[in-house]
């Protein structure tokens, strides 16, 4: 069991390029939610069409936010949604530093 474990928090998806950290503020429908993202800015993100058959939005999530090119401060996209113990091996590890609170 701790194996297999170690060999699902070795692939745990990281942001690349301008991609950040974001955690859901709030849900406003039509598959688009308020993220409260780690760079400091408040972005309304949408999940794409060829991921949003297999998630499941919820308050509090964390998720990876790709900005759009035009807009990137206020809009993006919701790439990947992390499992509660991913979101763990990243607190272990020093990507979630700052602990937001609602």
């Amino acid at each position: 069991m701790g194996k297999k474990s170690e060999e699902k928090e070795g692939k745990v998806p990281l942001p690349k390029g301008r991609q950040v950290i974001g955690i859901i503020e709030e849900l406003v429908g039509w598959a688009h939610a308020k993220v409260r993202c780690l760079d400091g800015k408040v972005r309304i993100c949408r999940v794409p069409k060829k991921i949003s058959r297999r998630i499941w939005l919820r308050k509090g999530d964390y998720v990876i936010v790709d900005p759009w090119e035009i807009e990137g401060d206020k809009k993006g996209d919701i790439i990947y949604i992390y499992l509660p113990t991913e979101v763990e091996w990243l607190r272990r590890n020093g990507y979630l530093e700052v602990e937001e609170e609602f």
